[in-house]
């Protein structure tokens, strides 16, 4: 099942994602963590220097794949391409978390593709679940600026 942490930012979505992370780690199942960007950023160089069919691979191997900070940029059609390869190949062979504070009726603007966004949700909600998160900012009530 994949999950979708969606909410506000600051209220503890990313929290979460890490922790469910740590308990399949203690319970050896294999776990990614990602940012979005890196993720990205990640995939653009192993395709420079050919080797995204080793990096893909490498991905593969976990059963976990947290994917933090889903939108927070827009994503150009390469890169679109790279991150729809992840989820397509992860769809019923390996969860993914996903932390956002896009609404999915956003999320045809993050590929830039609305066919590739559809087909991202479709995959997504089909054994997907959501949580959303409400509230303010964790950091901002903590912030030692406001003391």
């Amino acid at each position: 099942e994949d999950l979708v942490l969606h909410g506000n930012v600051g209220c503890g979505k990313t929290h979460l994602a890490v922790a469910i992370g740590r308990l399949a780690c203690l319970n050896n199942i294999p776990v990614r963590f990602f940012t979005a960007s890196d993720l990205l950023m990640r995939l653009r160089r192993a395709k420079n220097d050919n080797r995204l069919d080793h990096e893909l691979a490498a991905i593969g191997k976990a059963r976990l794949v947290i994917i933090d900070e889903f939108g927070y940029m827009p994503i150009d059609e390469e890169g679109s391409r790279l991150l729809f390869q992840i989820i397509s190949d992860s769809y019923e062979t390996r969860s993914i978390i996903y932390t956002t504070n896009i609404e999915f009726s956003g999320w045809g603007r993050i590929p830039g593709d609305a066919n590739m966004a559809a087909a991202l949700i479709d995959r997504t909600v089909h054994h997907g679940r959501l949580i959303r998160f409400q509230g303010e900012s964790y950091r901002s009530q903590h912030a030692l600026m406001t003391k």
